[in-house]
């Protein structure tokens, strides 16, 4: 058992980062060649946002980066994962890039490097250029290769001074949010399309992966981000334990079963049997997937608690990822969800650090010998300003005491957790909920775009600095 001081005490090579998606900072969605996106199409149409909130401007990043890595190198972060829009860059999803787009992430880079921050490049945070859309999206399997091409055009772009990739941030989203349920772009409500998009996805990463080495110097570490759940059934009747299984297959298997072991779990193939018969993984494609990692990194929030039903009535609508007449669980919709005990954030998630610490373990054991990286967690709060203006947030602070004193027991405990990603350095378009949710460590203020840290960015950076994790009531 570590001491009380070892338990807080970081390696000092550790990664102190935060991360941020393109389409929910950037804004300056028609400028310099930027063409729409699936999720420029979703936010604009009527009642699929609240608000109608749009990402036209988000937080104006385009225009403001230089501030925003000088406010990150200001709270000590040594590491900041981004992600690059794909119609920035190819805005038919197509041919040539367009140097004018690769430019602001040139720019972005070279200014993070001055400031000593490590740039991490997420290569897809689910904003598809919509012409892939129109030709089909992530069910067609051509949408794979248009992804490896994108990945050379970019790995060109900012190899030499980029060494950390992420192919994908959590296709499970991409493939069941955005065909199944439809509470993300596309907005498709497809069983069997959802299955499709998870196939092709995976087989991006790794025509993406390849294509990225081939086009990167030796050093480069390609990664992908699998917002892997922790799957908890209600108790330990049989019946429960098999809604579990056919959960976990669905969140987990069906993405680490073929990056990591070579093939899908013959139980998820039985369970959804009656949606698709998968005659679309063609031969060779789970060579292709499975190609090496240099890392994985996983995405934690709250654990998912589970029983079986008696039908499709009530079904899985407290999943935790938006409201929906369809589901994000093909062949499972009889299986109950339940709100995990405890206290909630305004997403109303449980928060559970247990659950993170059992994530990094199950992929420790899965994985041996896998670097893992922490690349999003964080909260979402109800944040506001003061009299005098401050921004303080104790329960995030708690929160990320929580977290990261779990990160810190799973290192002790023999995993190699290599850096942690704060989810997210600043307030911003949180999807289909707009503006309406706060996940920021640094507050924004939509009318101005000024930009104030949170007492838990203080908190967090005083972390970064020295490696040791601050009390819960420690003013920074």
């Amino acid at each position: 058992m570590p001491d009380s001081v070892s338990s807080v005490t970081f390696p000092p090579a550790f990664l102190w980062g935060a991360a941020t998606s393109a389409y929910q900072i950037e804004g300056a969605v028609r400028e310099d060649g930027r063409t729409p996106s699936i999720w420029d199409t979703f936010s604009h149409t009527p009642g699929r946002t609240i608000g109608g909130d749009t990402g036209d401007i988000a937080v104006d990043h385009y225009h403001r980066y230089r501030d925003d890595v000088a406010l990150m190198a200001d709270l000590g972060l040594n590491a900041y994962r981004f992600s690059v829009s794909w119609s920035r860059v190819q805005p038919t999803g197509r041919g040539p890039a367009v140097q004018v787009g690769l430019d602001f992430y040139r720019r972005l880079v070279d200014e993070l490097l001055e400031r000593g921050i490590k740039p991490a490049v997420t290569l897809y945070h689910w904003d598809l250029p919509q012409e892939l859309e129109d030709a089909g999206g992530w069910p067609e399997r051509d949408t794979a290769y248009r992804f490896a091409e994108y990945a050379r055009l970019v790995g060109e772009a900012l190899g030499d001074r980029v060494d950390n990739w992420i192919t994908l941030n959590e296709p499970w989203c991409s493939a069941f949010l955005g065909y199944g349920s439809g509470v993300h772009a596309p907005g498709r409500t497809d069983p069997a399309a959802s299955l499709r998009a998870a196939h092709h996805l995976n087989l991006a990463h790794g025509l993406g992966a390849t294509a990225l080495r081939s086009a990167t110097p030796a050093r480069s570490q390609v990664a992908i981000s699998l917002n892997s759940s922790v799957v908890r059934p209600l108790s330990q009747d049989p019946a429960d334990l098999d809604a579990a299984r056919r959960i976990d297959d669905l969140a987990n298997g069906v993405f680490h079963g073929p990056l990591l072991h070579g093939a899908y779990p013959e139980t998820l193939f039985a369970s959804t049997a009656s949606v698709t018969d998968w005659s679309y993984v063609l031969d060779g494609d789970l060579r292709t997937i499975k190609v090496p990692l240099d890392a994985l990194g996983l995405n934690y929030y709250t654990p998912s608690l589970v029983s079986a039903g008696t039908g499709k009535a009530g079904g899985p609508r407290a999943d935790g990822h938006g409201a929906s007449e369809h589901s994000s669980w093909p062949a499972a919709e009889d299986v109950l969800f339940h709100q995990t005990p405890g206290e909630r954030t305004e997403m109303g998630w449980t928060i559970d650090p247990t659950g993170l610490h059992e994530l990094i373990m199950r992929y420790t054991r899965e994985a041996p010998g896998l670097p893992l990286y922490i690349t999003e967690n964080g909260a979402a709060y109800d944040d506001k300003p003061d009299a005098d203006g401050r921004v303080h947030d104790p329960e995030r602070i708690a929160y990320l005491h929580g977290h990261l004193a779990a990160v810190r027991r799973a290192i002790a405990d023999g995993a190699d957790v290599r850096g942690y990603y704060l989810w997210s350095l600043m307030d911003n378009f949180e999807w289909a909920y707009g503006y309406s949710k706060r996940f920021g460590a640094v507050y924004v203020d939509y009318r101005t775009l000024e930009r104030t840290p949170k007492s838990s960015a203080r908190w967090y950076g005083e972390a970064a600095r020295t490696g040791v994790l601050p009390g819960v009531g420690t003013t920074v």
